[in-house]
């Protein structure tokens, strides 16, 4: 298959693409911050490490409250064996989720999440799938059923809380867990690898429908010979070379639209290489 006709920066990859899937010019305020972030570094080392600043979609943390919990043992295996077929259907209405068996496959990722996070409390566990943090808030808009499951298997609420939300003194005073360590528990706690599902970029394909939550407020510039991606603020979120400029001015400006949307003058392989990118870097989410 041929290779990618644009070039760029390269960076640090979770995973190994395919030989003609190509990083398309990460610049590297953000591909510093993932390092930073998989490396445990706090959000003012990650700046520093970054060497400027960036912008992203908040993720989720969790925090509980209330109650005192339940033996830790206790919780595991009845928690994820809860079943919420109202919330499975609304996903497929809102088209966060393609089919039933995706929305089942990322309803259960959500309780594996909460379960681990319980699980060990002497650290903060980052949310680092947008697709898995959405089908969470969903489930919490179903407020009844969703206190009802955090009281049986939890014995308190758990909030779903975006990151820059007032903590106590005693959840500043708790480590952050890095990429590697939240992989590592998972593994460890359900005795399976990640799936893929935390990698919101591995579901790109060309029906794919993507967010973009900043569009209007982004915008081009030209940077020897490349083109940059830049916020109101002049921060660089991405660098291609010319050929993927009219796509990166779609991108800019569309607020929804399918992979296979962008200008003609891209591959398809080459318009899921892009868009798997600029998702795996939050400048995009991904829906159904």
């Amino acid at each position: 298959m041929a290779s990618p006709r644009w070039s760029g920066d390269a960076c640090e990859c979770r995973y190994q693409r395919p030989k003609y899937v190509s990083r398309i010019g990460i610049l590297n305020a953000a591909a510093a911050a993932l390092r930073a972030a998989r490396a445990g570094l706090n959000a003012a080392s990650a700046n520093q490490y970054a060497g400027s600043k960036y912008e992203s979609r908040e993720m989720t943390l969790l925090a509980t409250v209330s109650a005192a919990p339940p033996e830790k043992n206790s919780i595991a295996v009845d928690a994820l064996a809860f079943e919420a077929p109202f919330l499975l259907e609304k996903l497929l209405k809102e088209r966060i989720a393609e089919t039933t068996q995706e929305a089942d496959a990322l309803f259960s990722e959500v309780k594996k999440f909460i379960v681990l996070a319980r699980s060990d409390e002497t650290k903060i566990w980052e949310m680092y799938s947008l697709r898995i943090d959405e089908v969470w808030h969903q489930f919490v808009l179903f407020t009844a059923q969703y206190i009802e499951f955090c009281q049986r298997f939890f014995g308190r609420y758990v909030h779903h809380s975006p990151s820059n939300a007032p903590k106590s003194e005693a959840e500043n005073s708790l480590p952050v867990a890095s990429f590697d360590m939240f992989r590592h528990r998972y593994e460890e706690l359900f005795k399976s690898p990640l799936p893929d599902l935390w990698y919101d970029e591995k579901s790109i394909r060309t029906q794919r429908r993507v967010f973009n939550d900043r569009a209007g407020s982004l915008s081009l510039r030209n940077e020897n010979e490349m083109v940059e991606l830049i916020t109101s603020r002049g921060d660089v979120l991405f660098r291609v070379n010319e050929l993927a400029r009219d796509a990166l001015a779609f991108v800019a400006r569309t607020p929804a639209f399918y992979v296979r949307e962008l200008p003609a003058e891209l591959t398809d392989d080459e318009k899921v290489s892009l868009i798997a990118a600029l998702v795996e870097y939050k400048v995009l989410r991904v829906s159904g």
